[in-house]
């Protein structure tokens, strides 16, 4: 049995989920989103507290289903926070002229190169710059606000001698000491 897959998912009152034939619909003050889930091995439904519940169908319940089960409860259950209160990531930029800027549907970075590097930003990601070196990114879709995050972060990764780089907030980055004469 699932440890996870067995919690029930609370729905908040101004978010909803419809059910038909494995396809759920999940909507809520910031977007809607869509998943699938296999109907041939689980049963989904709400009870009469609103909350989600999801079931497999046979009894015995072997271990690649119960693997199935938690990932599919925590794929629905991230669904209906992303709709309800959304997902975000902070990024923090450490260099001595580093900065970013938005500009039209691209994000300018400048982060040491000899040239700005512009990274083209998804159309279902809200991308914030607060200060030049604080960059917010948000979403309904909980793997695209990641991936966008770790894309950014991989165009200058944090250094260990300096810290220099992109971050996320509060990421904790080992630094090594020096050479030594």
């Amino acid at each position: 049995m699932s440890k996870i897959g067995k919690k029930n998912i609370t729905i908040p009152k101004d978010s909803s989920i419809s059910v038909a034939s494995g396809q759920l619909t999940i909507k809520g003050p910031k977007g809607s989103k869509t998943l699938t889930i296999n109907d041939k091995i689980f049963s989904s439904s709400i009870n009469k507290d609103n909350q989600f519940e999801i079931k497999p169908l046979s009894k015995k319940v072997d271990k690649k289903t119960s693997i199935l089960w938690g990932t599919y409860r925590s794929l629905v259950n991230n669904a209906v926070e992303g709709v309800s209160k959304g997902h975000e990531k902070i990024l923090e930029l450490n260099g001595v002229g580093f900065r970013a800027s938005l500009k039209g549907e691209s994000l300018n970075l400048q982060i040491g190169f000899s040239h700005d590097v512009n990274f083209k930003i998804p159309k279902e990601i809200k991308i914030l710059v607060e200060k030049q070196t604080v960059i917010k990114i948000s979403g309904v879709d909980k793997e695209l606000v990641s991936k966008t995050a770790a894309d950014i972060k991989s165009l200058k990764p944090v250094e260990p001698y300096k810290a220099k780089g992109i971050k996320e907030k509060n990421q904790f980055v080992l630094r090594k000491e020096g050479k030594k004469k």
